[in-house]
């Protein structure tokens, strides 16, 4: 049996490692579930292992707000203090504080 434990929580503020966007964690899976087209369109070179968790994350950069799907090798703990402009930030989380938002909603 796969016994995986996540790195980083919901609330909880990261970016990419290799791409300029940073969000916050709504949702996590124990490993790889999503598409293999969405897989298969990632660069053979760069694919991440799929034995490993995945984080829903609602994403920002500079021209945009959107829904990322990221695998835990790429993300790092964003310690800036900096919160996330998300639109959609508040529809979940509490008001930012200590660097991360509290959950306001049940999640099944």
């Amino acid at each position: 049996m796969l016994k995986t434990r996540a790195k980083y929580y919901l609330g909880q503020v990261v970016r990419h490692r290799k791409h300029p966007f940073r969000g916050v964690v709504f949702d996590v899976d124990a490993m790889f579930s999503n598409t293999d087209e969405w897989y298969e369109a990632i660069p053979e070179g760069s694919r991440p292992k799929k034995d490993q968790p995945f984080y829903h994350l609602l994403a920002e950069n500079d021209q945009s707000y959107y829904v990322a799907y990221v695998s835990e090798q790429n993300l790092v703990a964003d310690y800036t203090g900096v919160p996330v402009s998300h639109p959609d930030v508040g529809d979940l989380f509490g008001d930012f504080e200590d660097g991360s938002y509290p959950l306001q909603v049940q999640l099944n």
